[in-house]
């Protein structure tokens, strides 16, 4: 029992220092600062992805609440929309703690530096292209990536046989290649 109350104090204690440190921490950053990066995170899109969590939570609660209870799927959907719309003016606490966030780890000038050449068409465009175009680059680093390997292979083999030269018998052309396992 001694044990179950220190790990409940624990984490009260925890809670309490959190959130102290979450209100002293919004203290510490100023308006213009909080706008600045509600810009910036509105302009880089930053929290779109979530928008389809409060969708999603709902669907699976009324297919499981369904599942359970098939004779009031009418009644289900009704309550669970209600309750559903009651909940998204809740996703502006979300935009705010992704501002804190952001303004906790850049300067106000740099995140309204940041919505500007976002808002921009040469943001907006990287912003459209920047998961096509990061996948091409990778795939391209991993071609060049064999390339300079394949070389640098051949380039070694070639100068060890020349500061190392071996009798025929013992050379082989993969003398300095790994053995694949």
């Amino acid at each position: 029992m001694k044990i179950t109350k220190w790990v409940k104090g624990s984490i009260i204690a925890a809670a309490v220092t959190g959130a102290a440190m979450t209100a002293s921490f919004a203290q510490e950053v100023s308006e213009s600062h909080l706008e600045a990066a509600r810009k910036a995170i509105t302009a880089i899109q930053a929290t779109e992805r979530f928008d389809d969590i409060l969708p999603g939570v709902a669907l699976r609660i009324t297919s499981q609440l369904i599942a359970n209870n098939p004779d009031l799927e009418p009644q289900i959907n009704e309550v669970v929309d209600q309750e559903t719309l009651a909940l998204v003016s809740r996703r502006a606490d979300l935009e705010r703690e992704a501002a804190l966030v952001y303004a906790k780890s850049i300067s106000e000038e740099d995140l309204n530096a940041i919505a500007e050449f976002y808002s921009s068409s040469a943001g907006q465009a990287l912003l459209t292209n920047g998961a096509i175009l990061a996948r091409e680059v990778q795939q391209s680093a991993a071609v060049w990536q064999r390339g300079v390997e394949r070389d640098l292979m051949e380039n070694v083999n070639a100068k060890l046989k020349e500061v190392a030269p071996r009798p025929e018998t013992e050379q082989t052309d993969d003398a300095a290649e790994p053995k694949a396992e």
